[in-house]
């Protein structure tokens, strides 16, 4: 497959080196800026120094018009619009494009956009509200995902030694004890996502990702030792794009929310952007700031400025101060890991949200929806299952599956079904599979 990619940014360069994992995949990056392209010309990943608008730079150059998938991931929204609509004049196959504004990725603009020439927009900023809100809904959780409107839920959990119902014990132990209605489907361990089979055990301080459906949810709450507190009262540092995507969604008028914005011209803009909310000039790392905004009170603190290791220690300094529920967007991938050591609680990464949704267009498969972990080396996807595809030959439990690749759940005539090693999928089936970065291809085998 060839991939021509705009932008050489976080998110470009982040996808380029993940596709160039993978085999058969023939990636090229453009940039304006030769100085982000050469780290990638290390990483088996082709370059090209021009204008992503230029034609010349993307038939002669990159070479769009034998491209399966452009993609658009430049700072503008307005160039990379323009780029996806010469590429796809020019014979790219698929476009995506990302966009700053809403109104852009709303479904009643879709047909407009297609006829330009742009197949798939993605906000970044958007989906991480997105995911902010289920952090809020769901506060004992680390990630929690809906598949299929919901269907089919993906729910992390950081495991304690309170946890005695599986701490220290076997997935067949757990099964075995507990109802057949979720699957273990994954576990990071120090700095390692593991796809689990039965004898693997599960010990304290793993992050364990359990699959369930929408109704079996809250029983996961006792089965992981986590109590479930009511959050009410949220205070957000930094009012970015994240920050204005929460205030105004109408998901989010159950919450109370204070924005505070050490940027004094920033603080009066987002009083006309967020009426609903509370804004305050100052800086959220004033601890006698957040002392007298009531940080002892509130149930969740989300940290959203520009600076992760900002994010971080704000966060654990929220902690301190006895808030239920924290989130910091982190957007050095290399710090992931270190905030899940350090129990910041939630962490968002737009670099990982916009990726893994371009991502799932490379899988040769009808996809429905996909959504990422936030994990740096892990991904999750719904796939449906084409007549005669390898994985309908037999049970499941008798599969030869990679063991980089695990079956989570499935959703049959718009109903989720948890998977056991007997469920016999079938043509039709919209089927969730865990998988690690690096066995995309494997995945696209198993349902071709």
């Amino acid at each position: 497959m060839k991939i021509v990619i705009a932008g050489a940014g976080e998110v470009g360069s982040h996808l380029a080196e993940l596709l160039s994992n993978e085999a058969d995949q023939d990636v090229t990056i453009i940039d304006a800026d030769n100085s982000r392209l050469t780290p990638l010309e290390e990483k088996n990943v082709m370059t090209f120094n021009g204008n992503p608008t230029s034609i010349a730079t993307l038939k002669d150059g990159a070479g769009v018009d034998r491209a399966d998938l452009f993609i658009a991931v430049t700072p503008y929204e307005t160039d990379n619009i323009v780029a996806c609509t010469l590429a796809k004049r020019m014979g790219a196959k698929k476009t995506v494009a990302r966009v700053d504004n809403y109104e852009y990725i709303a479904p009643e603009n879709d047909s407009f956009f297609r006829e330009l020439g742009v197949t798939q927009r993605i906000y970044p900023e958007y989906h991480a509200a997105q995911d902010i809100l289920m952090a809020l809904r769901y506060p004992w959780t680390r990630n929690i995902f809906e598949i299929h409107n919901g269907e089919i839920v993906i729910v992390g959990v950081k495991i304690r030694e309170n946890a005695e119902n599986i701490v220290n014990k076997s997935l067949i132990e757990v099964g075995r004890n507990a109802d057949r209605s979720f699957h273990i489907s994954a576990i990071k361990r120090d700095n390692q996502t593991i796809i689990p089979n039965g004898r693997d055990e599960i010990l304290a301080e793993d992050i364990i990702y359990i699959s369930t459906t929408a109704d079996k949810v809250d029983s996961l709450v006792k089965l992981c030792g986590k109590e479930s507190p009511h959050i009410e009262n949220v205070i957000i540092m930094g009012g970015n794009k994240i920050a204005v995507q929460v205030a105004n969604a109408d998901k989010f008028k159950e919450f109370n929310i204070k924005i505070i914005e050490k940027d004094y011209e920033r603080s009066q803009k987002l009083a006309e952007l967020c009426p609903n909310c509370e804004i305050i000039h100052g800086n959220g790392r004033d601890l006698d700031l957040l002392e007298a905004e009531g940080i002892e009170e509130s149930d969740a603190f989300i940290a959203l400025s520009n600076n992760s290791e900002a994010n971080i220690l704000a966060c654990i300094t929220a902690k301190n101060y006895g808030v239920l529920k924290t989130i910091a967007e982190v957007e050095n991938v290399q710090f992931i890991n270190e905030a899940d050591y350090l129990n910041i609680g939630n962490v968002i990464n737009k670099r990982l949200i916009a990726s893994s949704r371009i991502y799932q267009l490379l899988l040769d498969t009808d996809v429905e929806s996909e959504k990422c972990m936030s994990l740096a080396d892990a991904e999750i996807a719904e796939i449906v299952v084409k007549e005669n595809a390898k994985i309908t030959r037999s049970l499941v439990k008798d599969l030869k599956i990679s063991n980089e690749i695990t079956i989570a759940g499935l959703i049959r005539n718009n109903q989720g079904i948890p998977v056991t090693g007997n469920t016999q999928i079938l043509p039709g089936d919209s089927v969730v599979v865990f998988y690690l970065n690096g066995a995309m291809n494997k995945v696209v085998k198993l349902f071709s």
